[in-house]
């Protein structure tokens, strides 16, 4: 039996290291991902000295209360610090910088969630036991908890070389637990500019049954039409519209990219219930990618995975929780599944994602 008090047993917690480290805190990097590291740091008493920068972005400007500076200027002013990584990427020359950087200076990740507002400590732990330790228990390979294992560490501790250990190419997961076939009848939720359905055509030799792709933000789904509109054809179905837990309207921020998602204002935007889309046509292949909101989407699909048990794609990494309620959601409206954790090349613990077939 899986027992999370056991597995980090010997841990400390990333907000405990950078508390009682005795070095100076370095943040490393701007822009909303230090926002939030810093409103967690007057939360948890962490006092930070310096923001750095990549070199190529160093202009002298300011964050907060700091001028941003290059790290061997932060080095040359305090010597030995401790960094803590404030932005994410997946970009291969970036994260082998990142891992450089990491074998000079003790660099930790310290884990605030792409959304909502639980931060990964002692308390957000005790709280969850029982569903961690439940989710564990639904994972069908070894990989899966392994992974599982290690983004746990990982959001606990901040400590990046957990990741490298377990991160797979998205070629293992189409091709060990997806198995495309060129007849899927695909749902994608989330579309952005088409890239997920290129995603499609590359392991399916470009041949389908059927596209049905939802993207709510407005010059995303300008340029998905466009770009499908002259790359594919056949039976395609091309829906501006966020995915939700029914037909409704949201205000939504219509930022394009991870910076659109619903919101307390904003545009006001149409949302729909996958069950609604589809009337009853059929799904094998759904893909949720919908930037925090994937709880309400899959309520949305709810009749689609009972009747159909499409092979699922859900990212599991937007809010602290996921990676342990959307199995448990999931494995709740089809206990048939078989499911898989697994997180691909990005630095932090994004790109982490739930297959089930």
């Amino acid at each position: 039996m899986f027992n999370i008090t056991e597995l980090l047993k010997n841990e400390t917690s990333v907000w405990e290291r950078l508390k009682n480290c005795g070095k100076p805190v370095v943040l490393y990097g701007m822009g909303d991902g230090a926002d939030k590291v810093l409103a967690a740091f007057d939360r948890y008493g962490i006092k930070a000295s310096a923001v750095i920068a990549s070199d190529d972005f160093v202009r002298g400007q300011k964050f907060h209360d700091f001028t941003v500076k290059k790290l061997s200027d932060v080095e040359t002013e305090f010597g030995d610090i401790i960094i803590a990584l404030c932005f994410a990427s997946q970009l291969p020359d970036v994260m082998e910088h990142i891992t450089k950087i990491s074998e000079k200076h003790e660099t930790l990740v310290p884990s605030v969630p792409v959304f909502g507002n639980k931060l990964f400590d002692n308390n957000f732990i005790t709280e969850n036991k029982e569903q961690i330790e439940s989710a564990y228990s639904l994972l069908a390979d070894d990989l899966s908890k392994k992974v599982y294992e290690n983004i746990l560490k990982f959001y606990y501790t901040g400590r990046i070389d957990l990741l490298p250990p377990v991160t797979t190419d998205k070629d293992e997961a189409f091709g060990n637990i997806l198995n495309l076939s060129e007849n899927e009848s695909y749902v994608d939720l989330g579309a952005y500019n088409g890239d997920t359905i290129r995603e499609l055509l590359h392991y399916t030799d470009g041949k389908f049954a059927s596209v049905t792709a939802l993207e709510p933000d407005r010059r995303s789904f300008r340029k998905l039409n466009e770009w499908a509109s002259a790359n594919i054809t056949g039976d395609v179905t091309l829906v501006q519209a966020g995915a939700w837990n029914e037909d409704t309207v949201k205000c939504f921020t219509d930022q394009a990219g991870r910076q659109s998602r619903v919101a307390g204002q904003g545009k006001e935007t149409q949302m729909r219930a996958l069950d609604s889309v589809l009337s009853g046509c059929p799904c094998t292949y759904l893909k949720m990618d919908v930037e925090g909101a994937e709880r309400e989407a899959i309520a949305g699909a709810e009749k689609t995975i009972r009747q159909y048990a499409p092979k699922l794609n859900i990212a599991a990494y937007h809010r602290s929780e996921d990676f342990f309620q959307l199995p448990l959601l999931i494995h709740a409206l089809q206990p048939s599944y078989r499911l898989y954790l697994r997180h691909h090349p990005y630095v932090p613990a994004w790109d982490t994602n739930l297959y089930a077939i």
